[in-house]
């Protein structure tokens, strides 16, 4: 039970290091959380910082969650609680303990956490996305659409129960993070959800 609790714990801190917020801070003394669509991930830290940091954001932000599942493996805690340490590693990144609990909304940790649990999802997870991305050209958008193909692949490839369940409620907590951003773009837009979903101006799709 101690590496149960070791393993929860270490996720929520993994999932804490504000790799987005620490890449506005050191290349332009900017907190990333203030500029652009004030969300860390990498999206918004290319258009306000740059490419080569919203590459190391991005990589930064999957292996916190690949990380979190490979400690709790070691650990050797079942399925169950390899699950629950990668929940506590998406919730660290969007309530992260170093920034006072203001953080992302842990899309591309959920993502890293996803494709390592079930790699035989990502090339459907990848149509999926290019598909929604060719369509709307949103970005935010299409990733999020793109994680139905989880629970899918959870339920046909993997027959396995907690993966289903992890799979569904994951993304819902992603989503939920998205909610504040996604309202504030329908009141910019004048309540046009084909502008939310498809806005003219790429920045604007965050």
């Amino acid at each position: 039970m101690v590496n149960v609790f070791i393993a929860i714990i270490s996720g929520y801190l993994l999932g804490s290091i504000p790799s987005g917020y620490i890449a506005g801070r050191l290349n332009k003394n900017i907190d990333i959380r203030d500029v652009g669509s004030k969300n860390m991930g990498a999206i918004n830290v290319y258009y306000e910082v740059g490419l080569k940091e919203a590459i190391l954001v991005l990589l930064a932000d999957v292996a916190k969650g690949i990380g979190t599942i490979l400690l709790a493996r070691w650990l050797g805690v079942p399925l169950a609680f390899q699950l629950l340490a990668g929940v506590a590693a998406v919730v660290g990144h969007a309530f992260p303990i170093f920034l006072k609990f203001r953080g992302g909304r842990g899309g591309a940790t959920a993502v890293g956490i996803l494709f390592f649990l079930m790699p035989k999802a990502i090339p459907f997870w990848l149509a999926t996305c290019l598909i929604a991305l060719v369509i709307s050209r949103n970005l935010a958008f299409s990733y999020g659409i793109a994680f139905i193909c989880f629970p899918m692949a959870a339920w046909l490839v993997y027959h396995s129960t907690p993966m289903i369940a992890f799979s569904i409620g994951l993304p819902i907590f992603v989503g939920v993070n998205y909610a504040p951003r996604l309202k504030e773009t329908y009141i910019t837009t004048g309540g046009n959800w084909r502008e939310v979903i498809m806005h003219r101006r790429l920045k604007d799709r965050l």
